[in-house]
């Protein structure tokens, strides 16, 4: 994958030294959200007693490297949870499904990244930037926001918190890694057979993804849009405690390795200002402002790459909307938009003492 962004862009974290330590699981641990875990486990020094790692069973036997030491894959499968107190899922939607009652029931917390869970009114769907009171009242399962949608909501929620949001209208220009590390192979030797005056082919994509944009993210729905699109309606309303808010999305895949970016136009109840918008990014933890039109300063994929922040630019009144701003934001959809968030999300139920080792309440 040598399209893919160095480590160079790399920001990190708030201390765990005086958290307790933990038997994690990563589930999917040999695919691209998997890898990010365990990276991020290492980088922001999440407190590990011992550590298993598991994917389906073509990748049983596989040895991936973490902190100097070997591990050996093993196969996701039902009775493998006993011993685990976290057991983070970078799996598809049915793997969840299959496996994560069970490890419910063995008494594992399971961080879910896919979509099995998040419109489950039981499990709570969490950016802890956002609505981090929904990690207190889960029962086994804490599930992961779309990619597109926890990109999105940093740059919204400081902006409901000072005005008041009402509708949001947004294009999103999302990466290749948000479909797999297929994607990120096929654009590469479409770029390459380019280059080289050879014919380029197409499998990933119903069409080539090099120097094009394909204006379809999930499948279509009946009422045309795609399950992208969808996604990022109900889980806005859901994360934000607006169950009314009007959204209308048309999600785009660009020939971007990492990094999904999303053109956003806003409603607000109140009268809006760039000025007081710009101060409400500013002072929000989940996301950085970079907005200086007379320096051409604004965020793009490849300065969010492997940030923990999302960037915010380009803000101005809208032009067509009343109280509106329109705005544009760029954020790690590795990151914030799947492995980060589920980390943050355990890092603070540790913090918070809501996440208890399974040794530790045996002793209570």
């Amino acid at each position: 994958m040598g399209l893919m962004p160095s480590r160079e862009h790399v920001s990190l974290r708030f201390s765990m030294d005086k958290t307790p330590s933990f038997t994690v699981a990563i589930v999917g641990a040999t695919g691209a959200v998997g890898q990010e875990l365990l990276q991020l486990l290492h980088e922001r020094r999440f407190p590990i007693a011992s550590l298993r790692l598991f994917a389906s069973a073509r990748s049983v036997g596989k040895v991936l490297d973490y902190e100097g030491r070997k591990y050996t894959v093993e196969e996701a499968k039902p009775g493998v949870f006993g011993d685990i107190d976290v057991a983070f899922f970078a799996t598809e939607g049915a793997i969840t499904k299959a496996l994560a009652p069970d490890a419910v029931k063995a008494g594992c917390l399971v961080i879910d990244k896919s979509s099995a869970y998040r419109m489950d009114p039981e499990v709570p769907l969490v950016i802890p930037e956002i609505n981090p009171e929904g990690l207190k009242k889960h029962k086994g399962i804490i599930a992961n926001p779309n990619c597109s949608t926890a990109v999105a909501l940093m740059a919204l929620w400081p902006l409901h918190q000072a005005f008041g949001l009402k509708r949001y209208i947004a294009a999103t220009y999302q990466s290749v890694s948000g479909t797999g590390a297929d994607a990120v192979d096929e654009l590469e030797a479409q770029v390459q057979a380019y280059a080289k005056g050879e014919a380029l082919t197409n499998t990933v994509y119903p069409y080539q993804i090099a120097f094009n944009v394909i204006p379809q993210v999930d499948s279509f729905g009946p009422n045309g849009y795609t399950g992208e699109e969808t996604k990022m309606m109900l889980e806005s309303r859901r994360i934000m405690g607006l169950p009314n808010l009007k959204v209308s999305t048309t999600t785009v895949r660009v020939p971007v390795v990492r990094a999904h970016s999303i053109a956003i136009n806003a409603e607000f109840e109140r009268p809006v200002s760039v000025e007081v918008a710009r101060a409400a990014i500013a002072a929000f933890a989940g996301a950085q402002l970079v907005d200086d039109p007379t320096k051409q300063s604004y965020p793009t994929p490849l300065a969010f790459s492997r940030q923990v922040k999302c960037g915010v630019g380009r803000i101005r009144l809208d032009t067509a909307l009343d109280n509106g701003l329109a705005l544009w934001v760029s954020g790690d959809n590795l990151w914030k938009g799947a492995a980060l968030n589920a980390l943050q999300n355990a890092e603070l139920m540790a913090r918070e003492g809501w996440l208890r080792p399974k040794a530790a309440l045996a002793g209570v």
